[in-house]
């Protein structure tokens, strides 16, 4: 290696050392944090206190939030929030809002028993997966907005860092609290630590996020249509402009920019994740199920799984500044599969420990290297006119499908076995590889 190269590899790193790329360092522990305690984590506290695997799986529905965000997403983009947004701005207002929500799921988790209570034990985590969406929303807005196209690829790997020191606690943690305490406990604790997002919250700058004026032209022509209809009343028309403004031409753009090529796009980011996420279902029950103790599991899997997690995030940004996007999807794509595999491998060892750092550290190096990378991919496919929306829309479909397969888990683990379920989940995979490499050729062409 030269000394050039060498020397280019320092600059690279140098971006991490910007103001905005280390505040997503904190956003992204907010973010990170909640989802594991209405995923992983609690498909754990339910197993250990008897609910069987089917009615687990089908629990982690509550995750599918994430995955309908785009519903509301027009909302947190556009409508204003009395007071608030007067004195936070647009994106940290909804940040606040989201947050106290988030803090206040946990907080109600912690006091009740699933074996008693699990309707309402389910209706507090759709209240943390919903605040919890909305939180994503607006920082990924504000991440997006907050800073030149040319630092996404770290933003993402700080965002992707930030998240899985939220996802040690939410993992790590709170399986050790629990093992030493209670799962009340835990949960408490973790509400506490929300606190992190709202501080970042008040000490960030509200972004620059108006309209250029060439991005203001679609619907300049829809609010001109509009004041011919004199005959409705003033706020009519001006609910329809906001309506289309906010709702109609976010879409309408994406798929003005792209045609017909936007259907494989939508296509190649609903199948992505199926794999990782059909498998975290049933994760934490399977370790606890092979015999490992919940410090074991905490260890492993929250802190040593989530720094390898880490490493592969923060590698991930590099690499996609020196070898692009795509193919960094591709390689992406290939890990996940066969580390995945692992899995099936491990469900005939015996529980020892260094079986286990092997497998979750595998894992979670391809979870983390190739989160960062999908994260560079949907910012890139953005318009900053709307941020938020499109975004949503994106990561929407990316969780919506994976969150809906991995619901019958369950299901084919009782019906059949770990090891089979682990091959299933592998499997789901293997679309996300064939839509890259499609993708991959379309850019090809539209380069030559």
């Amino acid at each position: 290696m030269t000394l050039a190269t060498l020397h280019n590899w320092k600059t690279s790193f140098q971006v991490y050392k910007k103001p905005k790329v280390l505040a997503m360092l904190f956003l992204g522990f907010s973010a990170g944090l909640p989802i594991l305690l209405v995923f992983g984590t609690l498909s754990a506290w339910l197993n250990s206190e008897g609910i069987d695997k089917t009615t687990i799986g089908f629990v982690s529905w509550v995750a599918l939030a994430y995955g309908l965000k785009f519903i509301w997403s027009p909302l947190v983009d556009r409508m204003p929030l009395p007071l608030l947004t007067r004195l936070l701005g647009q994106r940290r207002s909804w940040m606040l809002l989201a947050q106290a929500g988030v803090i206040t799921g946990l907080v109600a988790l912690s006091m009740y028993d699933p074996k008693t209570s699990l309707p309402t034990i389910v209706a507090f985590a759709v209240l943390t997966a919903f605040s919890s969406a909305t939180q994503d929303i607006t920082i990924d807005a504000w991440r997006i907005e907050a800073i030149d196209d040319e630092y996404q690829g770290a933003m993402a790997g700080t965002y992707q860092l930030g998240y899985r020191i939220g996802m040690i606690l939410a993992g790590s943690m709170a399986f050790v609290i629990a093992d030493f305490y209670s799962w009340s406990v835990a949960y408490l604790c973790m509400a506490l630590f929300m606190l992190v997002g709202i501080i970042s919250t008040f000490i960030i700058s509200e972004p620059d996020h108006t309209l250029r004026d060439q991005e203001w032209e679609t619907e300049e022509r829809v609010i001109a249509l509009l004041e011919r209809k004199k005959h409705l009343p003033e706020k009519i028309r001006k609910l329809q402009a906001w309506f289309v403004g906010a709702v109609i031409c976010p879409f309408a753009d994406f798929f003005a920019r792209n045609g017909w090529n936007a259907l494989l796009i939508l296509s190649f980011i609903a199948v992505f994740r199926m794999s990782d996420i059909t498998l975290g279902v049933m994760a934490f029950p399977f370790y606890q199920d092979m015999g490992y103790s919940g410090t074991e599991i905490g260890i492993v899997s929250g802190l040593v799984g989530k720094i390898v997690t880490i490493s592969g995030a923060l590698l991930g940004g590099i690499l996609v500044v020196h070898y692009g996007v795509m193919r960094m999807l591709l390689v992406g794509a290939i890990i996940v599969i066969v580390t995945n595999l692992l899995f099936a491998w491990l469900a005939g060892q015996q529980p020892l420990v260094i079986w286990l750092i092997l497998v979750v550290g595998a894992d979670n190096l391809a979870g983390g290297l190739a989160g960062t990378v999908f994260i560079a991919y949907l910012s890139s496919l953005t318009n900053r006119a709307y941020t938020a929306t499109q975004y949503a829309l994106f990561s929407s479909i990316m969780l919506l499908l994976p969150k809906f397969i991995g619901g019958f888990s369950g299901v084919v683990v009782d019906a059949t076995s770990y090891p089979v379920f682990f091959l299933y989940a592998a499997s789901l995979g293997i679309p996300s590889v064939i839509l890259i490499l499609i993708l991959m050729k379309q850019e090809d062409r539209r380069t030559k």
